[in-house]
């Protein structure tokens, strides 16, 4: 653990600390887009679904 503790504190205190923020907000944002396309596919998909379902009943 104490090398983990010290390898982030080395991290930290060289200059790829900035980018590495930059990189974590880029991810963030894109983990937001793909969760909104799932949702939006998952939505239009359950709909499909439920028609089909109900003109076989």
């Amino acid at each position: 653990m104490s090398k983990f503790v010290s390898s982030v504190k080395r991290f930290i205190v060289s200059e790829d600390g900035p980018t590495a923020v930059e990189y974590a907000v880029m991810l963030a944002l894109i983990i937001v887009v793909c969760l909104a396309a799932v949702s939006a596919v998952g939505s239009n998909a359950n709909a499909k679904f439920n028609k089909v379902a109900s003109m076989l009943s």
